[in-house]
């Protein structure tokens, strides 16, 4: 009984964070050009059936050192001496994590929105969920490297990282900040002298409603990241819920009521707390929460106009910075001195979270790098300015309006 409810648990965790993939997928509808919805949509969940063959063949034995070439009774637990669970449980583990490594090409999706090819993309999701994230992956959630132990050593306790601060999403921001400069910017997006072109949102209901459809599978993210009824905690859920709700006022804020900021503060709240949410006090989950939204804002700002990076979504300044903060704030905020359960040390979380850094901006610059010089990621200009939906896919997101007009 207390096997087959940890089966449905995660089941449901798993497809929670299944339906977050429709919110990536909105977010960029919204947040792109007409003519590059359709290639939005294609994009995740083409990216997601590749994660899916890459992590089943490669990645989750990189990581956990588990491959399912076995027979289903094996696998099912089903056989004398199997070494895997009863009832099929680390099939739907496997399901679980899958949605995590599948959310790597989803962020990146993201930032190299409206220029990128669509085949070398595709190459370059199946290198990133094979063998570059789960590597990383390995060595914080597995035992590979024995890169936990080091940082006990070092730093009094192992890095904590319960949902993915760093291993999902500062993984996934900053992997996608190579690939975003490696494309450069869109056509137009800059003047001659510098200058910033306004492109504004195409469909901010389709935004919003990905931001919404993001909030919501989050709960699936990091609640069920305790991967059992057992484990499972409200503290959990409270303070996703306050930071959620840090990062969308902070964005109301600093983000002067712009829809777009205010739904991405929302969401920035949530990366940040899923490194330390079974931890902290919800008081320091609001505070990080907070902290992120405002962050968002500033560094979005700073890469559009100042340091002249062309990330459509800003998933850089969302996973990548806001990812990087909430690992480090789980050692402040998860201390016992600021109401949190203890457990973490600052030194320990400095560590693990920008070795996780480290990791992704080599990474993203090699893969992308390799590629760009192999077989080119960015679409003629002349496909480019046509846009990806009829250079790539063939039609519009509005083919009737096309025809009519």
């Amino acid at each position: 009984m207390q096997v087959g409810m940890d089966v449905f648990f995660v089941l449901m965790g798993a497809a929670m964070v299944l339906a977050m993939h429709a919110g990536f997928a909105f977010l960029e509808v919204g947040t792109v050009r007409r003519k590059n919805q359709v290639n939005a949509l294609v994009k995740i969940i083409t990216d997601f059936a590749m994660s899916t063959i890459a992590y089943f063949f490669i990645g989750y034995s990189v990581a956990y050192g588990v491959n399912f070439f076995a027979s289903a009774d094996v696998l099912t637990g089903a056989a004398a001496g199997s070494p895997f669970a009863a009832n099929g449980y680390d099939l739907v583990k496997f399901f679980f994590l899958l949605t995590f490594a599948a959310a790597i090409p989803a962020i990146i999706s993201g930032g190299i929105a409206e220029r990128a090819r669509f085949w070398p993309q595709l190459i370059a999701t199946a290198i990133l969920v094979a063998f570059i994230y789960p590597a990383f992956e390995g060595m914080v959630w597995g035992t590979r490297l024995g890169f936990q132990d080091f940082v006990e050593r070092i730093a009094g306790a192992p890095f904590h990282d319960f949902a993915g601060s760093i291993v999902v999403h500062a993984v996934g921001g900053w992997l996608a900040l190579g690939a975003v400069v490696m494309l450069g910017a869109r056509q137009g997006r800059y003047k001659k002298d510098g200058r910033l072109v306004g492109i504004p949102p195409s469909n901010i209901p389709f935004l919003a409603l990905g931001s919404w459809i993001l909030v919501v599978g989050w709960f699936g993210f990091n609640v069920m990241s305790a991967q059992s009824v057992e484990g499972v905690t409200g503290l959990v859920a409270m303070n996703s819920l306050m930071a959620m709700v840090g990062g969308t006022l902070a964005a109301v804020v600093a983000g002067k009521n712009d829809p777009g900021f205010i739904h991405n503060g929302a969401l920035a709240g949530l990366v940040a707390v899923c490194a330390g949410s079974d931890i902290m006090h919800p008081l320091g989950a609001l505070a990080v929460g907070s902290i992120a939204g405002a962050l968002f804002v500033w560094g979005f700002n700073q890469c559009q106009e100042k340091w002249k990076i062309d990330d459509v979504l800003g998933v850089w300044p969302l996973h990548g910075m806001c990812g990087l903060w909430g690992g480090v704030a789980a050692g402040i905020f998860g201390l016992k001195a600021l109401g949190g359960l203890g457990g973490v040390t600052f030194l320990a979380q400095l560590i693990g979270s920008l070795s996780g850094v480290a990791f992704a901006l080599v990474g993203g610059f090699l893969v992308y790098g390799a590629l760009k010089a192999a077989i080119g990621i960015r679409l003629d200009p002349e496909d480019e300015f046509r846009g990806a939906d009829l250079s790539l896919h063939h039609i519009s997101a509005y083919p009737e309006e096309d025809t009519h007009a």
